[in-house]
């Protein structure tokens, strides 16, 4: 678990990693019940004091961040992954929505706090972009087909079509169960990706 603060990089290292855990964990099973823990929640729930905490995690921001799912994760290709970018891009949309599944609760109260207007756009982690980074990775063997402007706009419409957002729509609206709302998620996916080069042909 990467470090977060000065204060966790000296002294006993390896017990305040712990300790971090454990408050992380405390706020991912606070997220997990529909709720938007502060660092105070997070401490009363790890059994450790609020002082403590704090030393962790600032403010309810850090403690969110780092509580969210994805936050840690660069990349989600494999090594020595194909240079196909539609096979490129399933890979990482099965792997982002495995991640998504997994944890649903989680996802679906960050999603709910993203549509708080009280919040700034990068006050939680579901905001700031993260898969339209591992996207753009995906489809980089087509950036000479389709150059710049037209990697990220694909990546945007394959992101706005897969991910939480798309899940609660599917299977609350749509009524399909996770298994089939994760097979038309990257179906849709691909049909993007496969029009897109086509296009640019």
């Amino acid at each position: 678990m990467a470090m977060s603060t000065a204060y966790e990089t000296e002294g006993r290292t390896a017990q305040k990693q712990r300790t971090r855990a454990a408050l992380v964990a405390a706020a991912r099973a606070l997220v997990a019940e529909g709720s938007s823990p502060t660092v105070e929640d997070a401490a009363e729930a790890a059994s450790i004091s609020r002082t403590t905490a704090y030393r962790y995690f600032p403010n309810q921001h850090a403690l969110l961040a780092a509580a969210h799912p994805e936050t840690a994760t660069a990349s989600l290709l494999p090594p020595n992954a194909s240079n196909d970018p539609r096979e490129r891009v399933d890979l990482v949309v099965k792997a982002f929505l495995k991640v998504v599944v997994e944890t649903e609760a989680q996802q679906r109260t960050m999603l709910r706090l993203s549509l708080d207007d009280d919040r700034s756009p990068a006050d939680l982690p579901l905001r700031q972009g993260r898969a339209i980074g591992w996207l753009i990775e995906a489809l980089e063997p087509a950036r000479p087909q389709l150059g710049d402007a037209g990697i990220r706009r694909l990546a945007l419409a394959i992101r706005s079509a897969t991910g939480i957002e798309a899940l609660v729509w599917l299977k609350d609206i749509g009524r399909l169960s996770t298994a089939e709302a994760v097979k038309l998620m990257r179906g849709t996916a691909d049909a993007l990706v496969r029009a897109a080069l086509a296009d640019s042909d």
